[in-house]
């Protein structure tokens, strides 16, 4: 993993069918946002993180959203063009503009499903495989 400011991501070494909003294909970028400081959320800053991710969803930008059921972490999935997209919309989040959580990764996610047999016959799958 590569870091970037606040946080880190990674390249894919290959991208499979894109996700398409109108004319635009977009990859898909999870992030998970890290080192949270517990029991300080107001309600202004998680009002403003609410108005982010509305904006991003009414752009089409948004997949999902939430934190984990233990506490300690959240997950956003984006559709971006490429991974300085992605960066840009996780650093405008006010989570992260006032380091309520302090760190985030960030990666390319490499979509496996029956249309591409998850993903058997990718460089980087064949590349994994013991001989």
């Amino acid at each position: 993993m590569l870091q970037q400011r606040k946080g880190h991501f990674g390249n894919g070494i290959i991208t499979v069918k894109p996700f398409k909003i109108g004319e635009f294909f977009m990859n898909r970028f999870v992030v998970l946002l890290k080192d949270k400081r517990k029991g300080e959320l107001d309600s202004s800053l998680l009002a403003r993180h609410i108005d982010h991710l509305r904006q991003l969803n009414q752009a089409g930008k948004l997949m999902v959203a939430g934190p984990f059921k233990n506490n300690e972490q959240a997950m956003i999935i984006l559709n971006c063009e490429d991974i300085d997209e992605a960066i840009k919309l996780v650093e405008r989040d006010p989570f992260i503009k006032e380091e309520y959580y302090n760190t985030y990764d960030i990666n390319e996610l490499i979509i496996a499903n029956e249309e591409n047999n998850w993903l058997m016959d990718s460089p980087q799958t064949t590349g994994n495989l013991v001989h």
